[in-house]
């Protein structure tokens, strides 16, 4: 119903005060996390570092039936503002950095994502090299490859093309 309709707005302005912004990725990062980093990486508002998302892009509403039944019913697809479908595909970084495995963990597949899943709905843009990557994040600082890299860009250590993102370059002009 009509009714049922939240709306929230954006306000005007830059809330960083023209500081750039640096989003971490990698294949832990899905469903809202994803919305966000694909709404700042179209509108420009910040650099996406890291590896591909999860690529859940799809909402489900289950549906309680009698004889203690339920079904399972897609009732919304994830969109950027640009119009990208998230579903089965992610976010792919504006700066890819890969998240090396210590060596207990090499060997072992350990990426995952919405593509991977049985029965996972197949997303608009989703190609043969699917969603997600490896969400190992490294439980000390200073081995986070990908936290390193962001730090030294805000720093000013390192420099990338795509840092800072430049905002006359966004997908949709506000």
């Amino acid at each position: 119903e009509e009714n049922d309709v939240t709306r929230f707005d954006a306000r005007p302005g830059d809330a960083t005060l023209g500081k750039p912004v640096i989003v971490l990725i990698n294949g832990g990062s899905a469903s809202a996390s994803e919305i966000v980093a694909g709404a700042l990486q179209d509108h420009r508002r910040a650099t996406i570092l890291g590896s591909r998302s999860f690529g859940k892009g799809s909402v489900q509403t289950i549906i309680p039936l009698q004889e203690n039944g339920a079904l399972r019913l897609t009732t919304a697809l994830y969109y950027t503002p640009a119009g990208k479908s998230i579903q089965g595909k992610g976010i792919e970084p504006d700066i890819k950095v890969d998240q090396p495995l210590p060596d207990e963990l090499k060997g072992r597949d350990l990426t995952r994502g919405e593509s991977d899943l049985r029965g996972h709905i197949k997303g608009n843009e989703e190609d043969d090299e699917g969603s997600g990557s490896i969400a190992y994040v490294p439980p000390e600082a200073k081995d986070d490859l990908q936290l390193q890299e962001a730090l030294a860009l805000l720093r000013g250590e390192k420099t990338n093309t795509a840092f800072p993102p430049n905002p006359d370059k966004a997908v949709l002009q506000q």
